[in-house]
């Protein structure tokens, strides 16, 4: 916990009588990047973000702003996906963004992006072979956490 999640945690407690939990983290996701980062090599980093940018799980170098990087993420799953529905009236999938020192490639993943970073020598074929399985996985767990989460809505509800 960060210094000042607690200070905000203490704060928040001593105003409310009630202390503000630090959010867990969604281990199965998480677990998810980082076993995709151990099999790839020259994969720097990975992160889940939300369709409006917000950041679900990330293994990501300390270099780089999770936060930040979910908001592009999102940006980039929203723009790509509005030029491949332009251009041929289909889905989207992946897309791949090659730079001089590395890749980005953003694939689909329900209603969130998968982002994976990988360096300028990575094999993008097994990089592909290896995320979108992994994007798959990501999408059913967090559609199978949020069908869990409104039948527990309902049932409190009606009770």
């Amino acid at each position: 916990m960060t210094a000042r999640r607690k200070l905000l945690g203490d704060l928040m407690g001593r105003l409310t009588k009630v202390a503000v939990p630090e959010p867990d983290p969604n281990s199965v996701v998480l677990g998810e990047l980082k076993a995709l980062r151990e099999r790839v090599p020259q994969l720097t980093g990975a992160l889940v973000a939300s369709s409006d940018g917000l950041l679900i799980a990330h293994d990501l170098p300390e270099n780089i702003e999770p936060n930040g990087m979910a908001a592009l993420s999102a940006s980039q799953l929203a723009l790509s996906y509005r030029l491949a529905t332009t251009a041929h009236g289909g889905g989207f999938h992946e897309v791949v963004v090659r730079g001089t020192e590395g890749h980005v490639v953003v694939y689909a993943a329900g209603w969130t992006s998968l982002t994976v970073l990988a360096g300028p020598d990575a094999n993008v074929g097994r990089l592909h072979l290896e995320s979108r399985p992994v994007a798959r996985t990501i999408a059913d767990h967090l559609a199978a956490a949020s069908n869990d989460s409104r039948k527990e809505q309902v049932t409190n509800t009606d009770g």
